[in-house]
């Protein structure tokens, strides 16, 4: 989709940053991440064949990562400089737009990865100082401000996309920063 090209071209990443993506499908943000060689990557996802599509497409861009298969809230083993992250959109209450292929409906509905439990697996995986990058609903907004200052990240930037001029804003790309007191920059807004 559109949104993990536009959260891609959002991202800042420096060489010596290790970066993980949560819930990282296909590879897609992970390849995004490689541009800008940082010193390690990390990927984890639900399901074993998605792990091996993100390898796959890696390898056919001579990158490697280290990718892993389970749930974001229970991985422990390391902290990140850079955390990103394309979370499913919809609340699990919202039935009528659930797929039925376990993989499609995890990536869009909350079934699996509520976004309180995205900002608690954030808090314990991100270093201090430590950016996460997210892309979002606005229609979210408020509840994923609240996650965040529950969870002591601060907003540093946010973009908002709008699929025409003065039409209504599609989506929101954010990036925190954990445990430092930041200035918001509100940059221009992106047209699709």
């Amino acid at each position: 989709s559109s949104d993990a090209q536009l959260l891609g071209e959002f991202l800042k990443i420096r060489h010596k940053d290790t970066v993980l993506d949560i819930g990282c499908g296909s590879g897609v943000l992970l390849l995004y991440a490689s541009l800008h060689q940082p010193k390690a990557m990390y990927g984890i996802d639900l399901y074993e064949e998605i792990i091996r599509q993100a390898e796959h497409n890696l390898a056919l861009n001579g990158l490697s990562a280290e990718l892993i298969t389970g749930r974001i809230q229970d991985y422990r083993e390391r902290r990140f400089d850079v955390i990103v992250c394309n979370p499913p959109f919809f609340p699990a209450t919202e039935e009528n737009l659930m797929k039925t292929d376990p993989a499609l409906r995890a990536a869009r509905h909350e079934t699996e990865l509520s976004l309180t439990d995205l900002f608690l697996s954030v808090n314990a995986l991100l270093e201090e100082k430590g950016h996460f990058f997210l892309v979002h609903r606005a229609q979210r907004f408020n509840d994923i401000m609240h996650r965040a200052q529950d969870n002591g990240l601060a907003l540093k930037r946010i973009r908002t996309v709008c699929r025409k001029q003065n039409g209504s804003v599609r989506c929101i790309l954010m990036e925190f920063v954990r445990g430092a007191a930041t200035e918001c920059t509100f940059e221009p807004p992106q047209y699709l």
